[in-house]
């Protein structure tokens, strides 16, 4: 699964070696974990030279590490970038316990995400097995309109159709809502139910239903149950998995209260 980045406005203060720079970064998805200098600049959409030089400047600082076979690999320091973000907030310290516990109850795997411009990104997690073919981890970038934690977190904006309109539509199956009607009622749907179920249309065979979960300051996250649909009838696994994956909700939006989250 490719991540879709959005060009940034150009002005004059736009540093364009930066942005080349994160995006030699981003190119280290986990799949494969170590990239050529060729692969780096085509998935960068960069010259060689200009990837070379990047890789070279990460591997001085330390946040890149050269293979013996003239490959590159992120190293644990690369954590750094996102630590500040991670520690200011206390949701997922706060989540964390509640996930674990939801994930044993249901034997299935349990994550929270926010939403970032047309995708969520995964802040915590508990995996009881792997379903998807894609390694979800902290960080984890997934398009929003076809998870159902995404349509939960669309829903809950004041214009959800912003979102919409710059979400690029793919057919990731055959069941993937790719037609801008259905998906604006489908998420005019999710915000009069309070949750939200996506069956397949990520990836064959993955069905996942979220709710969302809400702070002062209105819904800051998602929290939801990924399944397999071997698991049982859509409506069978949506009446047995619901009401724990809301109860849980409630537990930790008592929690980010009492914490002024």
């Amino acid at each position: 699964m490719t991540e879709s980045d959005a060009a940034p406005a150009v002005s004059a203060d736009f540093v364009q070696s930066l942005a080349r720079g994160l995006a030699v970064i981003r190119t280290f998805d986990g799949e494969p974990a170590e990239l050529s200098l060729a692969e780096v600049a085509r998935r960068a959409d960069i010259p060689r030279a200009a990837a070379r030089r990047f890789l070279r400047t990460l591997d001085q600082l330390g946040y890149v590490r050269a293979t013996a076979d003239a490959r590159f690999a992120l190293t644990p320091r690369v954590l750094e970038l996102g630590y500040g973000y991670l520690s200011s907030l206390s949701l997922p310290e706060i989540v964390q316990p509640h996930l674990d516990a939801l994930s044993h109850e249901v034997g299935e795997s349990v994550s929270v995400a926010v939403l970032d411009g047309v995708e969520i990104v995964y802040v915590a997690r508990a995996a009881a097995r792997r379903i998807m073919s894609v390694r979800i981890t902290i960080g984890t970038r997934l398009p929003a309109v076809v998870t159902s934690m995404g349509r939960v977190l669309i829903a809950a904006l004041p214009d959800a159709a912003t979102v919409l309109d710059a979400a690029e539509l793919v057919a990731y199956t055959p069941r993937t809502r790719v037609d801008r009607g259905a998906l604006v009622a489908e998420i005019d749907q999710v915000g009069r139910q309070g949750w939200a179920m996506v069956d397949g249309e990520l990836e064959d065979g993955l069905r996942s239903i979220a709710v969302p979960l809400r702070t002062r300051a209105g819904v800051a996250a998602a929290l939801n149950v990924s399944t397999s649909t071997a698991r049982g009838a859509a409506d069978d696994v949506r009446a047995e998995l619901l009401p724990a994956l809301q109860a849980t909700a409630s537990r930790i939006e008592a929690e980010l209260a009492a914490a002024r989250v």
